[in-house]
């Protein structure tokens, strides 16, 4: 894992528009739905995720992850 962004602060962001719109037609960018609260992006793909952020974060560091 590279990174997790939190989609509602970095969603007017016009760097992360593009990155995104990058990713899209690199088709890197997984599956899109309604309820996405945070991005994680790792080196091949980005995965949106209705999880926040914190509580991926937090996840991720206490390797709670499943």
């Amino acid at each position: 894992m590279i990174a997790i962004l939190d989609l509602e602060r970095t969603e007017h962001a016009p760097a992360t528009r593009e990155y995104l719109q990058m990713a899209r037609v690199e088709k890197r960018l997984g599956a899109v739905a309604d309820d996405i609260k945070s991005l994680v992006v790792t080196d091949g793909a980005i995965y949106p995720s209705p999880i926040s952020s914190v509580t991926l974060a937090r996840r991720a560091a206490t390797r709670e992850v499943f």
